[in-house]
């Protein structure tokens, strides 16, 4: 009977843990809408092409190359995924610095868990591909953004992933210094968003700023998205995904942990949002729903690497800050930096 139960209990979590995958995936619409919302008409075309196109590339590469270098030691026997696919590629012991095995998911160990557990990280791997596609939208060559989208989901994000998710030496620095546990992020406020807001802004920064994006002493002039409510409908696309991006991060649907997940988003999401209004109102005298929606954003991606562990008023307060700093920081970057961010 017990063994029956373990069964049924894997069984229900891997079921959680593709539905998780499948809000994550519609993620990248509310990512094409937002991006495309927020640049000119003429470049709409090109920008949500670059937003549909990002998840074949990144997927192929992570299906060939990536997963076997971030999750190759990976396992998880709550979900049924007991075993791993692979072996230590670079390093040993505690300091393992990238996976080798089940390239192109092929391999004795290839199970109906194990792919369940990739199609969910293929699409964090795709959310870390798209940030970029919106710092550099209106400038970037088609050649330049496949590249990329190729890079990033054979190299780039598996080799963070493989250092902190994947059980690599960032998971068990401390743990290997008796200090206790290692790096812990638990849906990717640092794996998968940090990881992608650093690349979009390297991006950014060498491909510079849009021509007329400032005058010839330096002043920043305005360049309006051509269509926020397409914005704001992506940006509730987005928050829907958010769901299954952190509250299937348990991994296991008998973890009711779940529900403190999902309600801490959904906190951080609605505080960012409002503070942001009252932010902007408070520095502008009047109200920003392009700042409304990166405050909503600003929150949700806050919260998503502690959202398991904290006090609702925690997730309420993870909220408020993000949504001042991501308007201030736009502010620094925009005027004082000049790096131009049209997303």
């Amino acid at each position: 009977m017990n063994s029956d139960v373990t069964v049924l209990g894997a069984q229900v979590s891997l079921l959680w843990v593709v539905i998780g995958a499948a809000l994550v995936v519609f993620m990248q619409a509310g990512f094409a809408l937002v991006e495309t919302g927020f640049c000119r008409a003429k470049h709409a075309a090109h920008v949500v092409s670059t937003n549909f196109a990002i998840f074949g590339l990144g997927f192929v590469a992570f299906f060939f190359v990536g997963f076997p270098l971030a999750f190759g030691g990976f396992s998880y026997g709550a979900m049924g995924l007991d075993t791993p696919v692979g072996e230590a590629l670079i390093g040993s012991g505690n300091w393992v610095f990238a996976w080798s095995g089940g390239w192109a998911l092929t391999g004795p160990n290839i199970t109906p868990a194990l792919l369940g557990f990739f199609f969910y990280m293929t699409a964090f791997m795709d959310t870390t591909a798209t940030i970029p596609t919106g710092s550099m939208a209106e400038r970037w060559r088609w050649n330049s953004f496949v590249m990329w989208g190729l890079f990033c989901g054979a190299i780039y994000y598996p080799v963070i992933a493989a250092w902190t998710w994947g059980g690599g030496w960032l998971a068990k620095t401390w743990a290997t210094m008796s200090l206790g546990a290692g790096y812990v992020d638990f849906a990717g406020s640092g794996v998968v968003h940090m990881t992608g807001g650093v690349a979009a802004l390297a991006g950014a920064m060498v491909l510079g700023p849009r021509i007329g994006k400032y005058s010839s002493d330096g002043k920043s002039l305005p360049m309006p998205g051509h269509h926020l409510p397409m914005a704001m409908l992506g940006t509730f696309i987005l928050l829907f995904g958010w769901f299954g991006f952190n509250a299937a991060s348990t991994l296991s649907a008998t973890d009711v942990q779940f529900a403190t997940v999902a309600t801490n988003t959904a906190i951080a999401g609605a505080f960012g949002s409002v503070v942001a209004m009252l932010w902007i109102m408070r520095r502008t005298g009047k109200p920003n729903p392009a700042m409304m929606i990166n405050g909503m954003l600003a929150g949700l991606v806050g919260v998503t690497a502690p959202c398991a562990f904290i006090a609702p008023w925690a997730a309420a307060v993870i909220g408020s800050i993000a949504a001042v700093l991501v308007i201030e920081s736009t502010y620094f970057v925009e005027e004082r930096l000049r790096i131009d961010d049209p997303c």
